[in-house]
């Protein structure tokens, strides 16, 4: 919706009412005298004063569109948009069926939902509901937000679903019974807090949540993680780790891969910044990587994703680069890691996938997507083999959605463009190439336009690159209403993708 509302906003003169919806709130009445901010009322979100405020700001901005003589015809145009139920159904894959969670007019909270891959491969598959938050509000007069679950493999029988009662961090948690499709009677149960759990078998897991005072940390995420076992009360759970209050958050996990089982704990100290732990028969070894760098165990593969440069083993790794070697000689103090990504001036790595047998590489070129495979050596030593996987547009962004690293190579992408609606492909390494499953309608003619890529050079000497979305043929002459926006926050790219509502709504009507 922001883009949209950017739109809007340059399409009439406004300075009048940016004027006026940017004048200092009145102060209320009394301030507390522990502290100096005059908005703190606005603080309560569902408060008479400040929802007076909001009413009356909205008031001014619906004055200013709203008599203008093309919002309702835009308005329309971008309702249709907003409002079509013909988008994908993207789906991740436990066992044998499709899951996929979907909201819709007819169901507002949404049902979480699954089907086979014969069925989903239809245009029109047949669902089976697994949970619908809708009726459960219904049944028990609540308004509860799905906030996903977790199922334990391999059999995906035990499933943790965790339930917001207002769209927040803070979750219910109950367990529930995946055959049966209801929540177990008895089971484990978890109030409202910020809460991470996770499954280690049938009658264990590991928890933090809010304990009682002291139990989280300054930023109101679980200090303390604990193994909890069924039918016991909460209290009576075992204390894994303590971290600090100044810590972000603490957690801990179970790895069920059959014949890599292993447990960890993660230290989160802030964002970007973390320790971890490998805990065995109660002890924890510590995974000595840089605090900044990601690290990820996969069957026997420890990988390293840095984040500024790491000298180790005698060498010395850039920021950005994706290294690898086996985890248990690595425990033991080995450092052969063998570099599977290096980044340069126009490349990065946006993410990597694992599937059974390969690991599949989303790389950024010059902000534009570009999928390699790779395959480690059967003798665990030497290179790892690479191919390009084929098939992404040009100015595209192609990303892995899921995978199935249990059972076998499959992979699904999700590939769209600026001028191309996204489209969901799958298939299985070395067997099955991407086949197109699903594709979103187009919302506007994109013949008329076509992308550009330039570079602009920063300050520092950077050449940041970007896009341009135009007419064919467009004239030149500094009169073309321009939309400029950019993202760089959290080090997350902003990539092509595509705006049935900016097509209608701004590129038809002569915009850049």
């Amino acid at each position: 919706m922001r883009p949209c509302w950017l739109i809007l906003a340059l399409s009439i003169p406004l300075v009048p009412t940016m004027a006026q919806a940017n004048k200092p709130a009145p102060a209320p009445a009394a301030t507390s005298a522990a502290t100096d901010d005059p908005y703190l009322w606005l603080e309560d979100i569902h408060g008479t004063r400040s929802m007076d405020w909001v009413h009356a700001q909205n008031a001014i901005t619906k004055k200013a569109f709203m008599e203008s003589p093309e919002f309702d015809q835009t308005r329309g145009e971008i309702l249709q948009v907003l409002d079509s139920e013909a988008r994908i159904p993207y789906v991740s894959r436990m066992g044998d069926y499709l899951y996929n969670f979907w909201q819709d007019k007819a169901h507002p909270r949404g049902i979480w939902r699954r089907t086979t891959l014969a069925e989903f491969e239809k245009a029109d598959p047949k669902w089976e509901t697994v949970l619908d938050i809708d009726a459960l509000n219904k049944a028990e007069g609540k308004k509860w937000v799905f906030k996903g679950a977790e199922c334990m493999k391999p059999d995906y029988a035990h499933c943790l679903v965790r339930l917001s009662p207002g769209g927040g961090d803070a979750v219910e948690v109950r367990e529930f019974n995946l055959p049966g499709k209801t929540f177990v009677k008895g089971g484990f149960f978890l109030p409202v807090a910020k809460t991470e759990v996770s499954w280690i078998d049938a009658d264990h897991v590991y928890v933090g949540t809010d304990f009682g005072p002291g139990s989280m940390t300054k930023s109101s995420y679980p200090r303390i993680v604990k193994e909890w076992t069924r039918g016991t009360p909460l209290s009576s759970a075992k204390v894994v780790y303590e971290g600090k209050p100044d810590d972000l958050a603490i957690g801990a996990y179970h790895d069920r891969t059959k014949g890599y089982e292993r447990d960890f704990v993660s230290v989160q100290k802030d964002f970007f910044h973390g320790d971890m732990y490998l805990r065995e028969s109660g002890k924890l070894a510590k995974i000595d990587v840089p605090e900044d760098a990601e690290a990820d165990v996969h069957r026997q593969w420890l990988v390293v994703q840095t984040k500024s440069p790491w000298t180790t083993g005698g060498k010395t790794w850039p920021a950005g680069a994706l290294l690898a070697m086996n985890f248990d000689e690595f425990m033991a103090g080995k450092r052969d890691f063998t570099a599977l990504f290096t980044p340069d001036a126009h490349t990065a790595l946006a993410s990597y996938s694992w599937t059974q047998h390969h690991l599949i590489l989303d790389v950024l070129d010059d902000v534009k997507s570009r999928l390699d495979v790779l395959t480690p050596p059967a003798s665990g030593k030497g290179a790892w083999a690479r191919e390009a996987l084929p098939g992404a547009p040009k100015f595209s962004t192609v990303a892995v959605v899921d995978t199935d690293p249990d059972h076998s190579d499959e992979y699904w992408l999700t590939v769209t463009g600026f001028l191309d609606p996204p489209s969901l492909e799958r298939g299985v390494l070395g067997s099955e190439p991407a086949k197109k499953i699903k594709q979103e309608p187009a919302f506007f003619d994109a013949s008329k336009f076509e992308v550009s890529q330039h570079f602009v050079t920063s300050k520092d000497g950077t050449r940041v690159p970007y896009f341009e979305i135009a007419r064919k043929n467009m004239k030149l002459d500094g009169k073309n209403r321009t939309l400029e926006y950019g993202y760089g926050g959290f080090e997350v790219s902003l990539l092509p993708h595509y705006s049935g509502s900016i097509g209608r709504a701004w590129l038809d009507r002569g915009g850049v």
